[in-house]
């Protein structure tokens, strides 16, 4: 059956009486939503200049949908500037954004998601492996000195038993002798974690200050377990890795120790399909656990149409391209703040305080200040909802962060440029109308079961008049979970395709729902 009745009314005379009077009475059924609404394309401006010939490159051959491969990019470049520099997006405050980011890419399975990602961190990915091999040196290194250290140990000891012998040696003497500097473990730097508990990555994150990417192929499984009250120190580790300033204390007794991280900067990545976000939005939004702003947090959430022709591209990366995007990681990798104009602030006893930052340059502040204005008005409008509100509420580190970003991509110094605000800003514009979409999954499933309702009655399988017991008790499909069948209910009563009224019956009360014969030619 095709969906003609989305557009509201088949019988718009009503000639087949109404709720408590004559047909004439019923109103006009409204139409059904849209299944999704629409989102902005990708355009590759979004990214650096210097990586934009490198992006388009692995679009190309992988044929993926090109927000896939851009989220990737701004969320590892993010991880690897990291806890160096933030912005000031104001003046004269001391207001500090961060450029980790939550990154979140949708899709059905199949449309190449993990491979455009993969592509997108392999200069991440390069530097781990350069960074393996360096330890493994600094190891070799490390075994050498401790087995020296044990052999100083050995001969300290002696030395000692021989002056307490002898006699005459004070209590300082021979403790300095036996004071010797043991030799550290050296910390492999580590720029990308997968699959690890929160302790495990607290304690990598604290031999990595700067912080790192948590990449996880389908990420809403390691959001779901977050929701689980056995998780609940992991979700506040992750809640507070976002704000990429703040501290954060693991208190774990069994483990004989408090982990202490001065400052939590963690960047998130990863896919997963329309039908397990929009579940989790679904619950996420109705409170409960998932109502602390986890899922608001992810600013690169894109949900691409993915209805273009595949071509076959069998040709060599463009070896160029990807040469300039190693260069580009490998100088942030290295970044240091004052060879960029960075300042910081300095405490009491004028030592270095804080983490070195930039600020706007004037143009670009104006534009900030313009585009901040009317968020913080739609954000007090009160059209929007909750969800939504809260969503749009974490752009305010979003677009400076991004911006960031794209100014140090881009090889920038000093004051962030004109041209980085205006990146950012139309990356908000475009990644607001995914969001959008987002937020508006979670009633995909209640008008699947609202349109099921409607084919039901049509064909006869419910009365006129009906509970919401008879819709859900023979299991159809899209109609056999209660909770969906009552939002359906309640979402068609809204639109006049029903009317609801309590009746009384044995033991309690209870809804009748009567069908609209306009819309049904009843």
């Amino acid at each position: 059956m095709d969906d003609d009745f989305l557009k509201g009314a088949a019988d718009p005379q009503g000639t087949a009486g109404a709720p408590n009077g004559d047909g004439d009475a019923w109103p006009n059924p409204k139409p059904l939503p849209a299944d999704l609404p629409p989102v902005k394309p990708f355009d590759y401006v979004l990214l650096p200049e210097t990586l934009q010939p490198w992006a388009r490159d692995i679009c190309e051959r992988v044929q993926c949908a090109p927000d896939y491969v851009g989220v990737a990019v701004m969320a590892g470049l993010g991880s690897i500037i990291g806890r160096k520099v933030g912005i000031r997006p104001q003046a004269k405050t001391d207001w500090t954004v961060t450029t980790n980011q939550w990154g979140l890419v949708i899709g059905r399975p199949g449309v190449l998601k993990s491979p455009a990602m993969e592509a997108a961190l392999s200069p991440l990915k390069r530097l781990a492996a350069e960074a393996v091999n360096t330890h493994d040196g600094e190891m070799a290194d490390y075994k050498a000195r401790s087995t020296l250290f044990k052999l100083q140990q050995e001969s300290a000891a002696a030395e000692v038993k021989n002056k307490l012998k002898k006699g005459g040696a004070s209590e300082a003497e021979l403790l300095g002798s036996l004071k010797l500097d043991e030799p550290e473990i050296p910390a492999l730097r580590r720029y990308i974690a997968n699959d690890t508990t929160a302790a495990a990555l607290g304690e990598m994150h604290r031999q990595n200050p700067n912080g790192l990417l948590v990449f996880r192929d389908e990420l809403v499984s390691l959001l779901k377990s977050l929701d689980r009250e056995d998780n609940a120190e992991a979700r506040g580790f992750y809640l507070t890795s976002w704000n990429g300033d703040s501290p954060y204390t693991f208190d774990r007794i069994a483990r004989g120790f408090n982990l202490h991280i001065p400052a939590v900067c963690l960047s998130l990545l990863g896919s997963t399909q329309p039908g397990r976000i929009a579940d989790y939005i679904r619950q996420a939004v109705r409170g409960g656990s998932g109502d602390d702003g986890l899922i608001q947090r992810f600013g690169l959430l894109v949900w691409p149409d993915n209805d273009g022709a595949w071509q076959d591209v069998d040709r060599w990366p463009d070896s160029a391209a990807k040469q300039q995007a190693n260069r580009i990681f490998t100088a942030l990798d290295l970044l240091k703040p004052e060879t960029i104009g960075a300042q910081q602030d300095t405490g009491y006893s004028n030592e270095p305080d804080g983490l070195p930052y930039l600020r706007f340059d004037t143009d670009a502040m104006g534009l900030f200040l313009e585009w901040r204005t009317d968020l913080e008005n739609k954000l007090r409008s009160g059209e929007l909802h909750p969800a939504m509100e809260s969503h749009l509420a974490k752009y305010r580190k979003l677009v400076p962060g991004l911006a960031l970003i794209l100014h140090l991509a881009n090889e920038g110094q000093g004051f962030v440029s004109e041209q980085a605000a205006l990146q950012a800003l139309a990356w908000a514009e475009y990644l607001e109308s995914h969001a959008q979409r987002a937020y508006a999954s979670i009633t995909t499933a209640e008008l699947a079961a609202a349109k099921a309702i409607i084919r039901r009655i049509r064909k006869g399988d419910l009365p006129k008049c009906f509970s919401s017991r008879d819709v859900w008790r023979p299991c159809w499909a899209n109609l056999s979970d209660r909770e969906q069948v009552a939002d359906a209910l309640q979402l068609l009563v809204e639109l006049d395709w029903l009317s609801a009224r309590t009746v009384e019956t044995p033991g309690r009360k209870a809804t009748v729902y009567e069908a609209n014969p306009k819309g049904f030619n009843l």
